[in-house]
């Protein structure tokens, strides 16, 4: 029988890479996200390109009722999950705490620490019963260190950080193994969603050096949930080779 994996966010970016990855190792999957045009036509590839079944479920992680309904709605057999990839998050703005938005703040915190307690008390309650499971939660060298006007988005980080830990306590007498990956710079849509559609603006943000791209933390992720049942990788922090901190980045043009 095939293992399942969950992941939320999968409709772009490091979602959809990690769908990908799971499809090609075997794994049949739950995807969710926002845009059920994006999770249609993404299932539909993975059905074809890797002969898995995919089950999809729009809704929006920061609603709990939403959480709840279409998660708890699923069928059965789609609540077996082997593997929760705890993705959906974002970034918005960057800017001085004394300027910041409020609603800037509200949709990360409401997003990247609510979204992903509502998605973990429910799949961690499958697997607590189902007697087997594994949790990763996404997130972000912005949890380990603290950059300028990076405020409320470090803030949501760092509480992820703080969640993956105290999963890992809470579930470690039920067998159920819980990790974090920590990403230095990624291209992929965040820059964008922070810079609200600014592309000239996101793309600066990668200008002379590699950055990380989806696939890379997807292997990575894959990586970490296909170790031995016995070995849990707690935390890790994976950067691009020019990144030697959150600010410090060598770039081509450095003078």
């Amino acid at each position: 029988m095939a293992k399942i994996a969950l992941i939320t966010g999968a409709t772009a970016g490091i979602g959809e890479a990690c769908a990908h990855t799971f499809a090609r190792e075997g794994y049949n999957l739950v995807l969710t996200g926002r845009r059920m045009e994006r999770l249609e036509k993404i299932a539909q590839q993975l059905n074809k390109k890797y002969n898995v079944e995919v089950a999809i479920s729009s809704f929006d992680v920061r609603s709990r009722e939403q959480v709840i309904q279409n998660l708890e709605g699923l069928p059965a057999q789609w609540k077996k999950v082997d593997v929760l990839v705890n993705n959906a998050g974002l970034s918005q703005g960057l800017d001085p705490i004394q300027n910041g938005s409020y609603d800037d703040w509200e949709t990360m915190i409401d997003t990247n620490i609510k979204g992903l307690l509502y998605v973990s008390r429910v799949v961690s309650n499958w697997m607590v019963t189902n007697g087997f499971g594994h949790i990763i939660n996404l997130g972000s060298i912005a949890g380990k260190e603290v950059y300028p006007n990076g405020n409320v988005y470090c803030a949501t980080k760092h509480a992820v950080d703080a969640l993956n830990k105290g999963m890992r306590i809470d579930l470690n007498d039920k067998g159920i193994r819980v990790s974090a990956i920590h990403p230095g710079a990624v291209e992929t849509e965040f820059s964008e969603v922070r810079f609200k559609g600014d592309k000239e603006r996101a793309k600066k943000v990668y200008d002379g050096f590699e950055p990380l791209v989806a696939d890379d933390i997807a292997e990575t992720i894959w990586f970490i949930s296909s170790r031995p049942a016995h070995v849990n990788i707690n935390d890790l922090v994976i950067m691009p080779t020019a990144q030697a901190s959150a600010t410090n980045i060598f770039r081509s043009n450095n003078k």
